[in-house]
């Protein structure tokens, strides 16, 4: 063989290498990749950068000695957490507001979906959907702001109807056996309609011979929703449920705190509430750091274990 040969076929290998082929995708692809350069950077600087700050959860921090400057302490503030009093309720009352939130937030989504999908009527099927979407766009501010105004017992909606019909009103919103259900019950109305969006983008890439198939064969349209719908639907709900439990920990801050009162402490009290007020109001920022790292490390192994268990029983997974 001669040596120009020998030195195209050394080319030729080279070229198929894998780190030879993924700069060379990376040229080809430049223009792609310009585009999802901002979103990379914003990632990098918001989410990553912050990340040089866990240490603090480890030290005596002081804002005049710095990080760096602060002494080491271990896990002195973890071992300080989980001795105190209302350690574990305030985890239970997390625990318990946000599974009770999964077991009706995630399959609300899912049956407004269903539904939508087999109305035929477009501009009854449009309208349906504005109607459900609109309440997504309030602000949570807003949102507690109206649960207050409505649930008063005085003035309020609920007050005034108790009044009208001669039923002493109740202080719900102080009633703390009361707050979960509030709690939840506003999530299902502000943002089932937005959430069953992914659902309804699922259902509409279905082929429709499958739906004249099954008509063909005198399937009605609950068989039909049962054995084409549902199945087309499931790796969909199965990655949202993954993702769902790898928050269970991270329940919504803004208006737990904005509907929290000294009656209703004992189940509002959460973990964001509490990293809250010990990290912005008492100044305590190893401690909150500390708190809100057992928060985030308890979360990303429930992330694990169930994209775990799903990859077991499925085949569908985040990785």
């Amino acid at each position: 063989m001669s040596q120009n040969a020998i030195s195209r076929q050394k080319r030729s290998y080279l070229l198929r290498t894998p780190s030879v082929k993924f700069f060379q995708d990376l040229f080809q692809n430049y223009e792609l990749l310009l585009f999802v350069l901002p979103a990379v950077l914003v990632v990098f600087i918001f989410n990553y950068l912050p990340m040089y700050g866990i240490q603090i959860a480890f030290k005596d921090f002081t804002p005049a000695n710095g990080i760096n400057g602060s002494p080491w302490v271990g896990l002195k503030h973890f071992a300080r957490f989980f001795s105190l009093y209302n350690c574990f309720p305030i985890i239970y009352n997390t625990l318990a507001l946000s599974l009770y939130s999964l077991a009706l937030n995630f399959p609300t989504p899912i049956i407004l979906a269903l539904i939508l999908n087999q109305i035929r009527k477009e501009r009854f099927k449009r309208l349906i959907q504005t109607v459900t979407y609109m309440p997504h766009f309030i602000s949570t501010v807003v949102i507690a702001g109206m649960l207050l105004v409505f649930l008063s017992p005085e003035t309020g909606m609920y007050g005034q109807l108790c009044q009208l019909i001669g039923i002493k009103p109740q202080n719900i919103l102080g009633d703390s056996s009361q707050f979960r259900s509030i709690y939840v019950l506003s999530d299902i109305w502000q943002h089932t309609g937005w959430n069953s969006i992914i659902y309804l983008a699922a259902l509409s890439s279905i082929d429709l011979n499958l739906y004249e198939a099954a008509a063909i064969d005198g399937a009605n349209k609950w068989k039909r929703m049962i054995h084409i719908d549902i199945p087309s639907i499931v790796p969909t709900a199965v990655i949202l449920l993954i993702l769902s439990a790898g928050n269970i920990l991270n329940v919504g801050f803004d208006k737990v705190y904005l509907l929290q009162n000294s009656l209703n402490l004992s189940t509002s009290e959460v973990l964001t509430t509490y990293v809250y007020k010990i990290g912005i109001q008492s100044a305590q920022y190893s401690f909150s750091a500390a708190v809100n790292l057992f928060n985030t490390i308890v979360n990303f192994v429930v992330l694990v274990i169930v994209n775990k268990i799903s990859s077991s029983f499925s085949e569908t997974s985040l990785w």
